[in-house]
């Protein structure tokens, strides 16, 4: 996915972009004056709470010309969650912001010559709410448009919806006769059949068509969920796979559901929805199920235990919003590059001389995200 329109910001030495001040994205105002209406039946299931997110990037040892891609918050007004402003500071660089519509993706893009000792500070603020779509309920939701539909259908390169994908979702929804239940059946055959592998790097790659060719099924989120984001589109359900970060610890008591800290550096966590007949949108997070049974002190629960059932249900229509959405993104053209070939952006992304930096690696490559709630 190429980046397809480009608010035209820029930043030279110490200095800041505001996404939402006058004159500049007409993406992003659009979004803010006159926000795109999400077709969801969410229910009004709590008051807003507004938090600052700060990224700050050092490349430490640059080496040529460096570049530099923070994924922000979404442009866009959802049910759970409304964003204010990004912001850029460079020294020595320029700074930029890209927009794309269709996977309502935002990247600040930072550029240094060399000669440079790169830093970079992006800073967002969002505010958030509980969302919860009651399925026992009537939904009235209108539908999807034929290309919105075909556009949460479609196949991307580690989440294809052919082969052992779609072998896989036939067998698991057989007898599901509506959304509802073959979302259900999904989620349930996730919740039973895969794990959490705490040694999995980051969270996760994605790659659903090696796990279930392969039969390892354990994973972290970027991989649990895109497999349930991958058999709902291949079961006919439009779904689409959230990128973002925690930024506040759980208050439903769970201990593993949320930093300690204001320091979310490796708080990265993505979700999934589906899009149901007569509900709209509809949040989903078998993975965090999973992580609830190996990480919930005392640790390695059975899937009966009481706190893992309580997840469980849960967390079929319901998110606690502890956590912002980066974008819906896959198979990504970063700004300055030619080729789409990062399958998501939830984690800061660098390149000096050429050479990517692993985002992992914080001995060549560190930044630092902190999060704040404060007063909207």
């Amino acid at each position: 996915m190429r980046i397809s329109r480009r608010s035209l910001i820029r930043s030279a030495g110490v200095a800041s972009v505001g996404l939402l001040t006058p004159g500049l994205s007409r993406l992003a105002q659009a979004a803010t004056k006159t926000p795109r209406t999400e077709r969801s039946g969410a229910a009004d299931a709590g008051a807003w709470r507004t938090f600052e997110i700060t990224t700050k990037v050092s490349v430490l040892k640059p080496n040529g010309v460096t570049r530099v891609w923070v994924p922000v918050v979404m442009p866009n007004a959802l049910p759970f969650q409304k964003s204010f402003s990004n912001t850029i500071g460079t020294v020595g660089g320029t700074g930029t912001m890209d927009s794309d519509a269709d996977s309502w993706l935002a990247i600040a893009y930072g550029e240094f010559p060399a000669g440079v000792a790169p830093v970079m500070t992006v800073t967002s603020r969002v505010s958030t709410r509980p969302y919860f779509v009651d399925l026992n309920l009537p939904g009235s939701a209108p539908p999807l448009s034929e290309s919105e539909r075909a556009y949460y259908l479609r196949a991307t390169k580690l989440q294809p919806t052919d082969g052992v994908v779609r072998d896989t979702a036939l067998r698991i929804t057989k007898g599901a006769t509506t959304d509802v239940e073959k979302s259900r059946a999904i989620y349930e055959w996730i919740v039973e059949n895969t794990f959490r592998n705490p040694k999995t790097k980051g969270c996760g790659l994605g790659d659903i068509r090696f796990m279930l060719e392969s039969g390892d099924l354990g994973g972290k989120c970027a991989d649990l969920n895109a497999l349930f984001v991958g058999l709902s589109r291949a079961a006919g359900v439009p779904a689409r796979h959230a990128y973002g970060i925690r930024v506040a610890k759980s208050e439903l008591g769970y201990k593993s559901l949320g930093p300690a800290t204001e320091n979310i550096t490796h708080a990265q966590h993505c979700r999934a929805e589906v899009f149901l007949s007569g509900y709209g949108w509809v949040p989903m997070d078998p993975a965090d199920v999973r992580k609830v049974v190996l990480e919930e002190p005392p640790g390695n629960l059975k899937l009966d235990d009481e706190t893992v059932v309580k997840a469980r249900k849960r967390l079929f229509g319901s998110w606690e919003m502890n956590w912002i959405a980066y974008n819906f993104a896959n198979d990504i053209a970063l700004p300055g590059e030619a080729d789409a070939t990062l399958p998501f952006l939830m984690y800061t992304q660098g390149e000096t001389g050429g050479a990517k930096l692993d985002p992992y690696d914080q001995e060549h490559f560190e930044y630092e995200i902190t999060a704040k709630e404060i007063s909207a």
